[in-house]
């Protein structure tokens, strides 16, 4: 598939309810909505009885959102090999539907991919506001969400800790960095954790696609999930990315984070493509070819 433009949310959501009707196997529905009340979509690949689960979750950041991309093109792919060739990477993809369910957010922040692609409307209620966060019109740059909280940033996980680096860094509401008023004040948050609470012990691992740097997170603060070690090397083996440790502000209040302190969940943040973020949408294509196999096989690891 040739991507040659980025994907808002209304364009991902057509893309996606087409694929759900023309596709049995392809359930669409929403964990949630977004501050300026957008459905956060949610795709279910997997038949009801599979009694184990796995997530995938892009774009926490809008200039990331090449990673929806990948994930649709993951989709359409796993449906085209259902009911044609039937096998990929080894994987006998009837198989892996009656024994794996796969959930797929490929989109959790659209009001920051609106602010990038599209610019802020006139009619937001909190244009101004986010303006001055911005410094300006032009939000090219623009990371967080609707009112410049960093999703990644968002979630329970050494939280506190993070609200000391901020001040000592002098980081406010804004493009990127900053993580809100409390863990999981952002509703976009709350959905995916909520939705991740509901699924309960079925879901087995977590893959987060983010960009740029072709390298893997799977500690937080030096702890992983016990006896993931092999599935670990798997993961690293499948794309070719290494296995690194996180730096800095990386180092707090992420989903992988969470997962891992939390759930004690295997979770797993990818770092695609290389360059300045946002990547060129035609890296979409060399970025799946990386991660195509581990797409595939990653259910069966657990």
């Amino acid at each position: 598939m040739e991507f040659l433009k980025e994907l808002d949310h209304k364009s991902l959501l057509e893309r996606l309810k087409d694929l759900a009707n023309n596709n049995d196997i392809i359930k669409l529905s929403y964990i949630g909505k977004s501050i300026l009340d957008k459905e956060i979509p949610l795709i279910t690949l997997g038949d009801d009885t599979a009694k184990k689960s796995v997530l995938y979750v892009s774009t926490h950041h809008a200039s990331e959102n090449v990673t929806t991309s990948v994930l649709l093109q993951f989709i359409k792919e796993y449906a085209s090999a259902y009911y044609g060739s039937n096998q990929i990477s080894a994987i006998n993809i009837k198989n892996l539907f009656k024994m794996r369910k796969i959930y797929i957010v490929p989109m959790l922040n659209p009001d920051g991919v609106e602010y990038r692609l599209n610019g802020i409307s006139h009619d937001n209620p909190i244009r101004d506001r986010v303006i001055a966060y911005n410094e300006g019109e032009d939000f090219t740059k623009w990371n967080a969400n609707a009112r410049g909280v960093d999703l990644n940033h968002n979630y329970n996980a050494a939280f506190d800790e993070y609200k000391i680096y901020e001040k000592i860094n002098d980081i406010t509401p804004g493009k990127t960095k900053y993580s809100g008023e409390y863990a999981e004040s952002e509703p976009e948050v709350q959905a995916l954790t909520n939705f991740i609470r509901f699924t309960g012990e079925k879901l087995k691992g977590i893959l987060t696609l983010h960009t740029q740097g072709e390298e893997i997170y799977y500690k937080s603060n030096g702890k992983i999930v016990p006896n993931t070690e092999i599935i670990s090397r798997h993961v690293s083996r499948m794309c070719a990315y290494p296995l690194c440790d996180t730096e800095g502000s990386a180092s707090y209040g992420g989903l992988t984070d969470w997962a891992i302190r939390e759930l004690n969940l295997p979770s797993y943040t990818l770092e695609c493509g290389k360059g300045e973020n946002p990547l060129n949408i035609k890296q979409a294509n060399s970025i799946y070819a990386r991660l195509r196999e581990l797409l595939f096989t990653f259910p069966i690891l657990f």
